[in-house]
């Protein structure tokens, strides 16, 4: 049996489809910056696995002890030694962040802008308090424990690398994720985005929420293993 089709009704097919093409039709309703933002997080999630991925490799392959976490990342008070407290400060200020975030992009859709752009600023304001508790935190390893990128007198020397490279290569996300958060906050606050929507706040958080989920990776691998 054959089945004749009318060129008349290719054509007319043909041509919806030319026409649905040079209307720049969208199957979703995404913005163009939310759609490269995601692009841009999905190739930082590559990095940071091949990183994390890296560090387990050193690990397993080094030849002396690995460190103990609970031993170098002790933080004393009043006269006692607590392991891991700063390291458990810094994650909860940056989980924090997450909800100060998810509250401006909340804000940011209901138009309040006054909220939205406060919230930020606060989102920022932990973003700053974590980058300053690494720096710290830095300063322990680096004059009280001797740690370096080259050495470790305490276990293997593959340690101080890879914790610099990977903690530094976040450090540095955070860091951008305060300058926009703060970059953004003014925008908003001047009324640069009143007629465009606050897409934007939405697309500043899902940065900051992604800077957030990788720490809960660094946190597990380096500090709880």
């Amino acid at each position: 049996m054959t089945v004749k089709t009318d060129k008349s009704e290719v054509q007319s097919t043909w041509d919806g489809v030319v026409a649905d093409w040079s209307a720049d039709k969208e199957t979703f309703a995404m913005p163009w910056g939310k759609l490269m933002m995601w692009i841009f997080l999905l190739g930082d999630t590559f990095i940071f696995g091949v990183f994390l991925i890296g560090y387990m490799a050193a690990r397993m392959a080094a030849v002396e002890p690995w460190p103990d976490t609970e031993a170098i990342f002790t933080m004393t008070m009043f006269g006692h030694e607590f392991p891991l407290l700063l390291i458990a400060i810094m994650t909860f200020i940056l989980i924090t962040s997450s909800g100060t975030m998810a509250m401006a992009v909340n804000y940011g859709y209901r138009g309040d802008k006054r909220k939205a752009v406060m919230f930020m600023g606060l989102t920022a304001l932990f973003g700053a308090t974590f980058l300053g508790m690494q720096v710290f935190e830095w300063y322990q390893l680096i004059v009280h424990y001797d740690i370096r990128p080259w050495g470790n007198p305490h276990g293997a020397s593959q340690f101080g690398a890879v914790f610099f490279m990977i903690t530094g290569f976040h450090g540095m996300h955070v860091l951008g994720g305060v300058i926009l958060l703060i970059v953004m906050a003014r925008r908003v606050h001047r009324g640069l985005y009143d007629k465009k929507g606050y897409a934007v706040v939405e697309i500043t958080g899902l940065y900051w929420h992604f800077v957030d989920l990788v720490w809960v990776f660094i946190f597990a691998f380096f500090y709880l293993l």
